[in-house]
């Protein structure tokens, strides 16, 4: 914890607070307003849901997670090119790991910030009444999703930098939005990291199809369906994350910084 509580005032005055607490609040006014103005009827939680998680974890998780990754280790080179992060008395596994984990924690606040921030507003102010489960589920499976992503993101972002890590965020948000978003990643979107906050994320907006007269669930929760996604999901996440996560650490214990002009 000690670490961790280190990595976290390394962030005082810099961009990745502002990414953390300040973009949730203007992405959700964003999406507040878009359906303020559009005007409110009986599908607008439906509408709302998938408006709000689908541009969340097809356009803002892929660049985030490029942009924070970067910044995290940009702002290590800046104090000494990596001299006081590589003769730090903490282990190599320690430094790694708090950096990991700061990434985690800042994902979790911003996903969570945004998701409250919606629901509150829509409810006292636009009189929309959601379903804070459905929503709050969406949001931790769009974590879930997302971790495996910062891990790989973190790692490209000690071997290459910052300019790789949006590089490849920017390839993420078009697989995201292509595979992700849409049908044409129905058969292969488990195969490709940056679809799964997407995909899962959606599966609990499955549940607001039901209706008060409804004898039976819609077939898509009856069928099996949702069930069968989200544990391809997970596996999916978990084996990705143990790969990167245990990668990334092996090379980080042999690596000797970047040199200052690479």
């Amino acid at each position: 914890m000690k670490i961790l509580y280190a990595e976290w005032l390394k962030t005082k005055r810099t961009a990745i607070r502002l990414l953390t607490f300040c973009m949730p609040v203007v992405y959700a006014a964003i999406i507040i307003g878009y359906f303020a103005l559009r005007g409110i009827n009986k599908n607008t939680q439906t509408f709302v849901f998938r408006g709000f998680f689908e541009v969340w974890t097809a356009c803002v998780i892929p660049l985030g997670t490029g942009i924070l990754s970067g910044l995290i280790v940009h702002y290590e080179e800046l104090a000494g090119n990596f001299n006081g992060l590589l003769s730090s008395k903490v282990s190599r596994y320690g430094l790694y790991l708090s950096k990991f984990l700061l990434s985690v924690l800042i994902m979790i606040a911003s996903t969570l910030i945004a998701t409250v921030v919606l629901g509150v507003v829509l409810d006292v102010f636009l009189g929309v009444s959601i379903g804070w489960l459905i929503f709050i589920a969406a949001s931790i499976l769009a974590i879930i999703g997302t971790i495996p992503l910062l891990a790989l993101h973190l790692w490209a972002g000690f071997r290459w930098g910052m300019g790789a890590t949006i590089g490849i965020s920017i390839g993420g948000l078009l697989m995201a939005s292509l595979m992700g978003a849409t049908s044409l990643g129905d058969k292969i979107w488990q195969f490709i990291p940056w679809t799964w906050p997407v995909r899962m994320a959606m599966l609990p907006g499955a549940y607001l199809q039901f209706a008060e007269d409804m004898q039976f669930p819609p077939e898509v929760i009856s069928s099996g369906f949702v069930l069968n996604q989200l544990a391809m999901g997970i596996v999916a996440s978990s084996l990705c994350l143990v790969v990167a996560l245990i990668g990334g650490i092996i090379w980080f214990n042999r690596w000797e910084g970047r040199k200052s002009y690479d």
